[in-house]
């Protein structure tokens, strides 16, 4: 292999890993993981997040809010079918039961950012506070992918 190769592979290792070690973080028995957020058009006022949460004790818990200046608003929501269409809806609370975890994804739990300041891009990092009803506040980054990189929503309507 090339030496100009070898230095381009190893870089780009390192950028990798950092990306994955910011979309995680640990408190107390809370555990976040796999962070993320999707790239939004040029146009969007909204965007959503996601991530997995563990909790590895023995009382359940809550993330309760998100604290993030990408938006002028960010919610908690989930999605609940009414005559057969999906709709989205805030909730007060995401739970995470003790011993349990809980995968906010699409099309299921899940974080809006509202009033979006600037589009969501590829590779770019919303830095982000998850406040818990238990083990407290938490900072996290949500990496933003290209639309359609790894993940797609399952089929609604709005």
């Amino acid at each position: 292999m090339a030496f100009p190769l070898r230095i381009s592979l190893a870089l780009a290792a390192l950028t990798v890993s950092g990306a994955t070690f910011a979309q995680s973080a640990k408190l107390g028995a809370i555990e976040v993981s796999d962070a993320w957020s999707r790239e939004t058009p040029p146009t969007a006022a909204v965007g959503g997040g996601f991530m997995t949460l563990k909790n590895t004790g023995k009382t359940d818990d809550a993330l309760v809010a998100i604290k993030a200046d990408v938006s002028k608003t960010v919610e908690l929501h989930t999605h609940i079918m009414e005559g057969g269409v999906a709709r989205m809806r805030a909730v007060p609370k995401i739970p995470v039961a003790a011993g349990g975890s809980t995968e906010l994804k699409p099309g299921s739990f899940h974080v809006m950012f509202i009033d979006l300041k600037a589009p969501l891009k590829p590779g770019t990092k919303i830095p982000a506070t998850l406040v818990f009803e238990k083990a407290g506040e938490v900072k996290v980054d949500f990496l933003v992918e290209a639309f359609g990189a790894r993940r797609t929503a399952p089929a609604h309507k709005h």
